[in-house]
C-alpha cells in the first residue's frame, strides 16, 4: 500500500496546476475573474500550492496530527492574504469542496489503472479529508481575525477623527462634539483629549456640547473626569453650547454642574477669554 500512495501522491504533484484549473473554473466564471483583485494566475498558483500539500502528504503518509502543520499555516496565511485583498469569505471559501472533487478525480483514476484495492482508496481518504477541513479551519479563523481586526481598526480611526481639538489661537482650542457619547467613544476622548491639550500646550479648552443630543449621568460624569485631568495639566475647561433640552435632561437628573465653567456659546466665551486674559 505504501507504494500505492507514493504513486498516488506523485500524481497529485504532476497534475497540481491541472487540478488548481479544474478547481478555479467551478468556482468563478470570467466576469467574476475581472473584478478580483489579483490576476488569474496569481490565483491558480495559489491553488496549485495548496493542492500540492495534498500530493506531499500522501508521498509522507502524513496524518492530521503530522501533516496538519503545514495545512494550518496554509490556511493561517492565505486565510490573512484573502482577506487583505478585499475577497468575501463565502466566495473564498466556495471552492472547499471543489478541491476534494478535483483531487478524487484524479486519485479515482489512477487508482483504476492501476486496479488498487479499495483499502487504498480508505486509506488515501482518512490522510487527505482531515487535513482539508484543518486548512478550512484555520483559513476561516485567519480571515475572521483579520477582518475583525481590519473593523477594529476603522473604529477607531473613525473615533479619533470624532474628537477633533480644533486650535483658535495660541493656547486656546476648541473640542466640537457631535452624536452620542457611549462607554468606548467616551474613553477615547479622555486619551485622546489629554494628549492633544499636552502637545498644543493648550491653557484654555472649550467644549462645545450644541451637537450633543443626549447627556446622561455616565457622559456628565466622563466631563467632570476630563476636566479634572485637564485640570491637572493646568488646562481650563469651558463647556458651551449646551442645547436647550440637555440642560433640562442634565437637571432632571440632578447633575451638579457647579464646578464646570459654562459659557451659552463659542462667541462669549472668547470674548470672556479676550477680556480677562488677551487671549485673542
Amino acid at each position: 500500500m505504501k507504494n500505492e500512495l507514493q504513486l498516488l501522491g506523485e500524481k497529485i504533484l504532476e497534475k497540481k496546476y491541472q487540478i488548481a484549473e479544474r478547481v478555479h473554473l467551478k468556482v468563478i466564471n470570467k466576469a467574476a475573474a475581472q473584478k478580483l483583485p489579483m490576476t488569474e494566475k496569481e490565483i491558480i498558483d495559489i491553488r496549485a500550492n495548496f493542492v500540492k500539500l495534498f500530493g506531499e502528504s500522501l508521498l509522507q503518509e502524513a496524518d492530521a496530527d503530522t501533516g496538519g502543520q503545514l495545512f494550518l499555516k496554509w490556511g493561517k496565511e492565505t486565510g490573512k492574504r484573502v482577506c487583505d485583498l478585499g475577497i468575501p469569505l463565502d466566495q473564498a471559501l466556495k471552492g472547499t469542496s471543489y478541491y476534494r472533487t478535483c483531487i478524487w478525480e484524479v486519485l479515482g483514476e489512477e487508482m483504476l489503472n492501476h486496479d488498487m484495492s479499495l483499502a487504498t482508496s480508505l486509506k488515501v481518504g482518512s490522510i487527505l479529508d482531515p487535513l482539508l477541513d484543518q486548512a478550512v479551519y484555520a483559513f476561516s479563523s485567519a480571515y475572521v481575525q483579520c477582518h475583525e481586526e481590519t473593523l477594529e481598526n476603522s473604529k477607531r480611526a473613525f473615533l479619533e477623527l470624532s474628537v477633533p481639538v480644533v486650535p483658535l489661537a495660541k493656547g486656546v482650542a476648541v473640542l466640537p462634539l457631535i452624536g452620542n457619547i457611549d462607554t468606548e467613544r467616551a474613553r477615547l476622548l479622555m486619551e485622546e483629549v489629554l494628549q492633544k491639550a499636552s502637545e498644543k500646550r493648550l491653557s484654555h479648552l472649550l467644549f462645545d456640547l450644541s451637537g450633543v443630543l443626549v447627556v446622561d449621568t455616565m457622559v456628565a460624569d466622563q466631563i467632570f473626569k476630563i476636566e479634572k485631568a485637564l485640570g491637572l495639566l493646568g488646562v481650563e475647561t469651558i463647556l458651551i453650547g449646551i442645547r436647550p433640552e440637555v440642560a433640562q435632561t442634565m437637571t432632571n437628573l440632578g447633575i451638579d454642574t457647579g464646578q464646570l465653567k459654562i459659557k451659552s456659546n463659542l462667541e462669549q466665551a472668547l470674548k470672556d477669554l479676550n477680556e480677562s486674559f488677551g487671549l485673542l
